[in-house]
């Protein structure tokens, strides 16, 4: 009989995630967040993490959490805009900050979860990403106190290219819609957004999943992330609230 991956909590899922590892977590905005294991993470007292991320949630909530606690010491990610205290730490040198751009990202964390090492791009060619020099780390006088390298360049067909290391991280926390007890994930929607590139990255993969059946009974056709990129898997919490971003609603009378 197959071993399943499925572990009672998600306190007992990030048992193991202890001080100074590295996290890729999937999500997108608000949307695909895995938020109950981010919570046992924050519960369980880990710090000094690294995380790889589209955005940091916002302000109290997802990986918002985290900084909150000041439980973040790297963040690797395409945008900040949602989370003031996110802004705060990166600008007062309490949080090291990679920006890059969000496409990049994505491609670095498949490639990880793919075995190759590095890629050519033409994404940031011509700026800072090329020349280096983008701040990574702020002093508390507003200085630059580290800066990122500069990146190897090569032309190919008349074309020039950076050079962009791919992704590898001690973890990954997911949260996809379905999967059955041998992990294989389907994700529903626009939640089908970083989680599957975050779980191939991540050595141990967890995946917080919304509903879980047997092996044999998802249609093959309709799984996102086979089970061999996924070490672990928790029943989400059904009753959990699902945030939405930004609400934006038509007046009555208004166009149909």
């Amino acid at each position: 009989m197959a071993l399943s991956k499925v572990v009672a909590s998600a306190a007992e899922a990030v048992a193991d995630i202890g001080d100074g590892a590295s996290l890729a977590v999937g999500g997108f905005g608000l949307c695909g967040v895995p938020v109950e294991l981010i919570d046992a993470l924050v519960a369980s007292g880990a710090g000094g993490l690294a995380v790889v991320s589209n955005n940091c949630g916002v302000d109290g909530w997802g990986l918002g959490r985290l900084l909150d606690a000041h439980r973040i010491s790297r963040v690797t990610a395409s945008y900040v805009g949602e989370n003031r205290e996110f802004g705060r730490q990166f600008l007062d040198g309490e949080l090291e900050v990679e920006l890059i751009p969000q496409g990049t990202l994505a491609e670095r964390l498949r490639a990880g979860g793919s075995g190759i090492p590095a890629f050519y791009t033409s994404a940031g060619v011509g700026t800072l990403i090329e020349e280096g020099g983008l701040p990574w780390r702020y002093a508390p006088d507003g200085a630059v106190s580290l800066a990122s390298p500069p990146r190897e360049v090569r032309e190919f067909d008349g074309r020039r290219y950076v050079l962009e290391r791919s992704i590898r991280t001690d973890f990954a926390l997911v949260r996809a819609s379905r999967g059955d007890t041998l992990g294989n994930l389907c994700f529903d929607k626009a939640t089908r957004n970083f989680n599957p590139l975050c779980a191939m990255a991540g050595r141990v993969a967890i995946a917080e999943v919304e509903e879980i059946v047997g092996p044999g009974e998802l249609d093959p056709a309709s799984v996102h992330l086979p089970g061999i990129f996924v070490q672990r898997m928790v029943a989400a919490d059904p009753g959990r609230e699902k945030r939405v971003e930004k609400r934006t609603v038509r007046g009555a009378g208004g166009p149909s």
